[in-house]
C-alpha cells in the first residue's frame, strides 16, 4: 500500500487487529526484515510497517534526511493512518529513529533492538553491520537482501541525497533524547554483535529511566537469530 506523506510516496503494509505495534526497519533494509516479527505477533496486534522514504519502495527524498526529518515524518505517516500511542519496535537504524520519536511523542511502549545511539563512523558501521550478516546461517533469504544492500559498490553507487542522509543520521548523538523517554522500554541486543557493542546496551539503560536490558546470543541480528526467544518475550512485554 502507498500513503503520500511530505510529497513522498511511503510504502507500507498492514495487518492483525489489536493494540498497535510499529515496527522499524535497519539501514538499507525493508519491510521484508521486520515481517518475521509482524507476523509472530499479528494475531493480537495490528502490525504496521513501513519502508522509510530511500529504502524499499518508498521515494527517495530530495534532500538530505537526519533523524528529525524521519521522526516527523514518521509522526505524520501515523497520524495519516490514525495511530496513537503506538508500540514502537526498531532495529538499529530504526531504532534511532524510534528513540527520537519517542522521545517528542506519546507512545505505549519502545522495544529497542541493537540501536545505536550514540554518533558513529558510516564506513564503519556499515561494515560492522555487513560482517554481522556474513556470520548469520540460516534467515531465509533476508541475509542475502541485507547484504545486498548493505554492500561497498551499493554504497558507492548511492545517490548523493542517500549518502548525505547516511552521514547525517549515524553522526547524530540522541543521548538527550533517550533520558527524555518515558514510556517503559525493552532494550535487546547480541552479545557478539560487532557493529553496535553490547556495552552500549548498558549505556542505553542507564539513559532511559524505565528500560531493561536483555542480552542473548548472536550478532547484530539477534532478534533474527533468536526470533522464537524473541517473539516470547515480546509477547509477555506487549
Amino acid at each position: 500500500m502507498l500513503k503520500k506523506i511530505h510529497d513522498l510516496e511511503i510504502n507500507y503494509t498492514q495487518y492483525g487487529k489489536g493494540e498497535d505495534v510499529v515496527l522499524l526497519h535497519g539501514w538499507g533494509q525493508n519491510i521484508e526484515m521486520m515481517e518475521p516479527l509482524g507476523k509472530n505477533l499479528c494475531d493480537n496486534h495490528r502490525i504496521t510497517i513501513l519502508d522509510f522514504p530511500g529504502f524499499g519502495s518508498s521515494q527517495t527524498p530530495d534532500f538530505a534526511y537526519n533523524i528529525s526529518d524521519y521522526t516527523n515524518l514518521l509522526h505524520d505517516f501515523l497520524d495519516e493512518l490514525e495511530i496513537k500511542n503506538p508500540i514502537l519496535i526498531g532495529h538499529s537504524f530504526g531504532g534511532r529513529v524510534a528513540i527520537s520519536y519517542a522521545s517528542e511523542y506519546n507512545i505505549n511502549k519502545l522495544v529497542l533492538l541493537a540501536s545505536p545511539f550514540r554518533s558513529q563512523t558510516k564506513n564503519g558501521l556499515k561494515l560492522k553491520v555487513l560482517k554481522s550478516l556474513k556470520k548469520i546461517k540460516a534467515l531465509n533469504g533476508l541475509a542475502e537482501y541485507a547484504k545486498k544492500h548493505m554492500g561497498s559498490n551499493d554504497y558507492r553507487s548511492l545517490s548523493g541525497v542517500m549518502r548525505e542522509i547516511l552521514v547525517n543520521t549515524v553522526n547524530e548523538n540522541l543521548e538527550d533524547k533517550a533520558r527524555n523517554i518515558k514510556a517503559e522500554t525493552l532494550i535487546i541486543w547480541g552479545e557478539n554483535d560487532e557493529a553496535v557493542p553490547v556495552s552500549e546496551a548498558s549505556r542505553l539503560e542507564e539513559l532511559i529511566p524505565n528500560s531493561a536490558k536483555i542480552i542473548l546470543p548472536g550478532t547484530h541480528y539477534c532478534y533474527l537469530e533468536n526470533l522464537s526467544q524473541v517473539i516470547n518475550i515480546l509477547k509477555h512485554f506487549i
